[in-house]
């Protein structure tokens, strides 16, 4: 297994998750299963541990099924705008807000950042539902969770979920 650790290793330091042991001795004519080396976990509220997560090999310190950050506060869903940060994405949230003094709604969006831990594999125009965590950068606080095909309505078309 720690073999396999070695070639997907694309950073500087040697990535490794925390808890887990690699350089544990086997008796010689016996294998050690891949799955007793990986760490992984259900982040709970009805979401499912992707296969990547169970079964891949990257090594992602952010992820929320892979280690210790944990999902607590808000669910939202939004539109994919950008991808060109690496393992983070850009979302558009749409909503409408209500003005008392006409009795009608205006449609507002915002755009958030959340981490993309590297089990999904997310485009531009996907349907993201994220979930929020702790601060993992100055500008991140939430974490995705899951992914829908989206539509090719464009970037700052307004939909509501």
């Amino acid at each position: 297994m720690a073999d396999a650790m070695v070639e997907n290793q694309n950073q500087r330091a040697f990535q490794k998750q925390q808890g887990v042991f690699l350089a544990k001795k086997v008796p010689k004519g016996r294998r050690l299963a891949n799955s007793a080396t990986r760490y992984y976990k259900s982040v709970g509220l009805g979401f499912k541990t992707p296969k990547e997560a169970i079964e891949g090999k990257y090594v992602d310190k952010k992820c929320p099924f892979t280690s210790s950050v944990s999902i607590r506060g808000r669910i939202l869903k939004g539109v994919v705008c950008s991808t060109k940060m690496e393992k983070s994405i850009t979302f558009r949230r749409d909503y409408l807000h209500y003005i008392k003094k006409y009795r009608r709604f205006e449609k507002r969006h915002t755009k958030i950042s959340a981490h993309c831990s590297p089990c999904f594999t997310v485009k531009e125009g996907d349907v993201v539902t994220v979930g929020q965590c702790r601060p993992l950068s100055k500008t991140i606080r939430f974490n995705v969770l899951a992914v829908t095909q989206g539509t090719n309505k464009g970037k700052k078309a307004f939909t509501m979920f």
